[in-house]
């Protein structure tokens, strides 16, 4: 049998890893993914995902979340939730729900106080800190306020051929009270068929959400694409289509696995991003955008991971 997991961003590779071991195991794909995403969640230095993510321009930290079962198409998502411990866990509840399955802002955090989700206040003395430095700067140098939107997505495949996928993201820094993102909808953020595949999204939402290319890349993979020529073909034809007729295109990357584990990856800025599976061990990699419509993907170097552990821990001034 085959199994395998791929996150976006280097923040998600202690939960790969895990989520391999389970895997392994005979975990079921639902269980490994909520568990991979909480594991970025719960982790205080990750700057754009649950404890510890950058407040909105008021300084609330309104959080994003779906998730997805490949198997049934059952989705669960909320929007704006705010003091959860976990919003990957509350829309994976939400899944089960045949009506009222995506929830936002005091409607989501209502339903997690019903439920009974562990309530928390998720804006740390850090995140707070970075958010007042960033209102001087902007006050002082008229700077563009908006600065990082990178989401966790991940897709896992277990041994039984289920396939599932979710994200979770604290959303854009300083965007304005209630603004949604890509990441908990449908077709752009995340989509998932247990028969084709899965895809997941990160990067600025509102192009993102322009062009569906989750979706796009799990058809073309049921076309019979690979998920790298799947990614390649979605992800750079789109970057050049917006670019043409929006006149720009914002940042965005694409994961995505199929049902036998194999992996891709598109991207037009610098992307880091962890991927395993039953043949090869869990690993880290930096993808950029290559020439000819192709990615051109490398190991991350100790270096650069050294480089890594030390800025995301660095004190704020």
């Amino acid at each position: 049998m085959v199994w395998g997991a791929i996150a976006t961003w280097r923040m998600a590779h202690e939960g790969v890893v895990e989520a391999l071991r389970l895997l392994e195991k005979n975990g079921t794909s639902g269980d490994v993914t909520e568990n991979l995403i909480k594991t970025v969640e719960d982790y205080p230095y990750y700057k754009s995902v649950g404890y510890g993510g950058l407040p909105n321009s008021e300084g609330i930290l309104e959080m994003d979340a779906a998730y997805m079962d490949g198997d049934t198409f059952k989705i669960g998502a909320v929007a704006g939730i705010t003091d959860v411990k976990n919003p990957i866990s509350v829309a994976r509840k939400l899944s089960e729900d045949k009506f009222n399955s995506f929830r936002v802002g005091d409607g989501a955090t209502k339903y997690s106080i019903i439920e009974g989700f562990e309530r928390k206040n998720m804006l740390t003395k850090r995140a707070h800190k970075i958010w007042e430095k960033r209102l001087e700067e902007i006050r002082e140098n008229n700077l563009n306020p908006y600065d990082g939107h990178d989401t966790v997505g991940a897709v896992t495949l277990d041994q039984e051929g289920s396939m599932t996928v979710g994200t979770s993201s604290s959303g854009l820094f300083m965007k304005k009270p209630g603004r949604v993102g890509d990441s908990p909808l449908s077709g752009s953020g995340f989509y998932v068929d247990s028969e084709i595949g899965g895809a997941a999204a990160t990067g600025l939402g509102e192009d993102l959400m322009k062009g569906c290319l989750s979706y796009e890349i799990v058809r073309l993979m049921g076309e019979g694409e690979t998920p790298q020529a799947a990614c390649d073909k979605a992800v750079y034809s789109f970057h050049d289509k917006l670019s043409k007729r929006y006149g720009k295109a914002g940042a965005f990357s694409l994961i995505a696995m199929n049902n036998k584990g194999e992996w891709g990856v598109a991207t037009n800025v610098e992307f880091t991003f962890s991927v395993g599976n039953s043949k090869e061990p869990p690993q880290i990699f930096i993808a950029n955008k290559g020439k000819n419509h192709t990615t051109d993907i490398q190991p991350i170097s100790q270096e650069w991971l050294s480089a890594y552990e030390k800025r995301i821990k660095a004190p704020i001034e």
